[in-house]
């Protein structure tokens, strides 16, 4: 047990104790000491090539490694602990739901609420718990007091489920949707003055991603939210693919709403998300679902959906717990190598056109990139019957490509496969 202790001390110093602690037993912490040992101290970018160290984090999953998993950026697996954390709050809640559910176990949701408040930094009053991004982002999108003829400015690189929404809006209540064309890749400059240009007398609200979920471009939010409040214009910044993904905190954002699923890169039980407002804007934004008077400014009016498991909301604390052990700056340093390991492999062939960008303030670890010539549909195909790689097609009416989405539990094994069959059809060409 001495021996225990000795190496919990130290991996605490790194930030990583409780991912030890709760994943491995005995002989596997005694078996991480040397992977963990020299990590305090040292520079992200150093440990994002520690092999010992990653190993450690892969084993705490229990995916089939006989399949290459490269859409983590639809829905994560959950590290073990997180997985025995919701079965545990979810048997307990069965042997009688009205009293152990209701009555022990959805008060404790207020602890999930102090520790997202904590990570994204604000009050944990303007935190409510959802069970995805659309959830939360529908709560402002359709909350905010709109009148026939008020515009909407958003891109047409927004989620569709997000852009759906305001054209409902748009055939029920006369307001205007104006979607603005991106480039890709961009630079925050490019996406600031096209935002900027786009502005009319009649835009209410600006809504767009943190990070879009077609070629992983981060956005100066920033920037936007501050010119937008200076016009008097709301913003809604769907964060679905940014949070626990690269390390931000609200003060970075400025934002008056932002929305995310925790489910993606923070691999918390799938369902589950976030949603942040303000607090002087919470008595003025009607929840999704109906809510009494009296709740009016309390942000939990967000979470009123009917009975809905105590489980998975509970959970999302050992995801934090792995999430901060590992560290939000080694984490994203980790997935910025693991893209340029293999994207650096074919960056300048003929035809490669890498459609994310390798600077940190413009990419992490959602990467697009496209083979002229290849239908992506086909070479998705192809890479998942012959490699048992799993990836996310995407087409734009201006661009198209492979979407690349590793996580934390992704080997170089994984990502050198993937590179490989990337030459190959670079030079080759798919087979007929």
């Amino acid at each position: 047990m001495s021996t225990r202790r000795n190496f919990l001390r130290r991996f605490a110093r790194a930030g990583a104790a409780s991912v030890i602690a709760a994943s491995f037993n005995e002989k596997g912490i005694a078996h991480a000491i040397d992977a963990t040992r020299f990590v305090s101290g040292r520079a992200p970018d150093d440990v994002a090539m520690d092999e010992d160290f990653w190993l450690e984090i892969q084993r705490a999953f229990t995916v089939d490694r006989t399949l290459i998993n490269l859409n983590n950026g639809g829905v994560s697996p959950s590290p073990k602990v997180v997985q025995e954390a919701m079965r545990r709050y979810l048997e307990y809640s069965n042997s009688a739901p009205v009293y152990t559910m209701w009555r022990h176990l959805d008060p404790q949701i207020e602890s999930v609420r102090r520790r997202l408040a904590l990570n994204f930094g604000c009050d944990m009053e303007e935190i409510a718990i959802t069970r995805n991004a659309s959830e939360s982002l529908e709560n402002c999108q359709f909350g905010i007091d709109l009148k026939p003829g008020d515009e909407v400015l958003t891109t047409n690189q927004d989620y569709p489920r997000m852009l759906s929404t305001w054209k409902q809006r748009e055939r029920r209540e006369g307001i205007k949707l104006r979607q603005i064309s991106i480039p890709v890749p961009a630079t925050h400059d490019q996406i600031f003055e096209a935002f900027e240009k786009a502005i009319s007398p009649k835009t209410k609200i600006i809504h767009f991603c943190h990070i879009t979920n077609l070629s992983g471009q981060i956005y100066p939010v920033k920037r936007i939210v501050q010119m937008a409040r200076a016009r008097g214009i709301e913003t809604i910044v769907d964060g679905a693919h940014a949070y626990a993904h690269f390390p931000f905190k609200h003060a970075d954002l400025d934002c008056d709403y932002y929305g995310s699923s925790l489910h993606k890169w923070l691999t918390a039980p799938f369902g589950t998300g976030l949603l942040y407002v303000r607090k002087n804007k919470i008595a003025q934004t009607w929840s999704l679902m109906g809510s009494m008077e009296e709740s009016n400014a309390n942000i939990r009016k967000f979470e009123e959906i009917g009975t809905h498991p105590s489980a998975n909301a509970l959970a999302i604390n050992e995801a934090l717990d792995f999430h901060e052990g590992i560290g939000a700056e080694r984490k994203a340093a980790r997935l910025r190598y693991l893209y340029q390991r293999w994207a650096r492999r074919i960056e300048g062939k003929k035809g490669v056109k890498l459609l994310t960008s390798f600077d940190p303030k413009l990419g992490c670890g959602l990467t697009l990139v496209n083979i002229a010539g290849v239908d992506p549909i086909k070479l998705s195909g192809y890479l998942q019957t012959e490699y048992r790689i799993i990836s996310t097609v995407i087409k734009h009416p201006e661009f198209e490509g492979l979407r690349v989405t590793p996580n934390v539990y992704t080997t170089l094994r994984d990502i050198d496969i993937f590179a490989e069959a990337m030459e190959k059809v670079v030079e080759k060409g798919l087979p007929a």
